[in-house]
């Protein structure tokens, strides 16, 4: 047999001048990289909280201090821009893509579109009337019970099976808010029944909403849904203003307002929409429950610092507990659980190392809930500091202290 071939296998070493072929197309590696448009997730969180509160502020401002109440005829004038500008962007951007992977037909349309823009219109209206009786602040705080009202709908509805643990769990909400109705010092009924039944409204549209998002081809983004509903809703909200609002309104009092102050307005409310677009896929569930608490407590302080609003120390009690309930039943035990272990560890370790300043912090705590407890459910009392000041000067003059204090 004639000498064998040595094989050299592939493995042996190579030369250090030897080149090495690249294992990847660097410039297709480029490519694939999902392009960054280099904004931080802070600037989208920042302007939804500045947009989904100067729309609340905004409002509040026609409604109540330049006395356009008329309410039910803002929120159509908000609707129909919203149709005019979904169209808009329907043909000229790519924001409303999704909706091409919608099956919407007519049918789908009039059997689950049409239900849900007319209570969603229903819940606007009752939420912008609500304007004309509470304070920015005790909106926002009765607005902490819309995750019962979800729930409670979810149940009537079949959604959902009864859970007495997440009845449990929202129960702290409610004890919250009611605490905070009791303390509300301007408590209007009328103004609180809207409010209650535009979270009512609120409600059984987003359990309608998930029963229609529960097969894929009618994923909607909320640009995609506004495109939809706002038709609808202007329709309705029309049609109740028809008979409702036009009959008193006066051109006069379009233009005490002024149009371009009814234009920002209407920019503002669509603005919202679409930073809500932008801002999903930015954030987590966690900071965006964080945020809409944020939001809340800043409009709750917008509130007094703009109408003066006046609140007790029981109602700053009540919608603490309701904020702490709606987080913990929005994130679950989970989701919190590693934050209270760091909490609680830290809270140990600050006993061990100064024990007397951590009793010192209980008893302070302690005795200014007991305060604020019953400073809320005391009789509250109105001193006229002018009327006081004057007696104590008649009282230094006279040796007498007036009768009219």
């Amino acid at each position: 047999m004639g000498e064998e071939k040595a094989r050299i296998s592939g493995d042996s070493p190579r030369g250090t001048d030897a080149p090495v072929l690249p294992t990847v197309n660097p410039a297709i590696e480029k490519l694939a990289e999902p392009a960054s448009n280099g904004i931080h997730p802070a600037f989208y969180v920042i302007v939804w909280i500045s947009l989904s509160s100067s729309v609340i502020l905004f409002n509040k401002w026609i409604l109540s201090t330049l006395g356009f109440k008329y309410p039910i005829l803002l929120t159509a004038w908000h609707l129909v821009f919203a149709t005019v500008m979904t169209q808009i962007m329907a043909r000229t951007t790519t924001l409303l893509d999704g909706r091409k992977t919608v099956k919407m037909t007519g049918r789908v349309y009039l059997r689950a579109i049409v239900p849900i823009g007319v209570f969603f219109s229903l819940s606007l209206i009752c939420g912008n009337l609500t304007y004309l009786y509470l304070s920015v602040s005790f909106i926002q705080m009765l607005k902490a019970t819309t995750p019962v009202a979800v729930l409670v709908a979810g149940w009537c509805l079949g959604l959902e099976k009864p859970d007495l643990k997440k009845l449990g769990n929202v129960s702290f909400i409610v004890i919250g808010v009611v605490l905070a109705s009791f303390g509300e010092i301007d408590f209007v009924l009328i103004g609180f029944l809207y409010q209650m039944g535009g979270i009512a409204f609120e409600a059984v549209r987003i359990c309608l909403v998930q029963r229609l998002l529960n097969g894929s081809e009618f994923k909607m983004d909320p640009l995609v849904s506004l495109y939809y509903f706002a038709p609808v809703c202007a329709f309705m909200n029309l049609t109740v203003a028809l008979f409702w609002e036009v009959p008193k309104v006066s051109m006069a009092e379009v233009y005490a307002v002024g149009l371009g102050t009814f234009f920002a307005n209407a920019c503002c409310a669509f603005l919202l929409n679409v930073s809500v677009v932008f801002l999903i896929g930015k954030t987590s569930g966690l900071v965006l429950t964080l945020c809409g608490v944020l939001k809340d407590i800043l409009l709750v302080i917008a509130s007094i610092l703009i109408w003066g609003t006046k609140i007790s120390g029981l109602q700053v009690f009540g919608y603490g507990i309701a904020l702490a309930g709606m987080v913990y039943y929005k994130l679950g035990q989970k989701e919190l659980k590693p934050f209270i272990q760091e909490g609680s560890r830290k809270w140990a370790e600050f006993g061990a190392t100064r024990p007397v300043l951590r009793k010192l912090i209980v008893i302070g705590a302690v005795f200014s809930l007991v305060v604020l407890l019953l400073a809320g459910v005391g009789p509250q009392t109105n001193i006229d500091t002018k009327k006081l000041i004057d007696a104590a000067k008649s009282y230094g003059t006279t040796g007498t202290v007036g009768a009219n204090l």
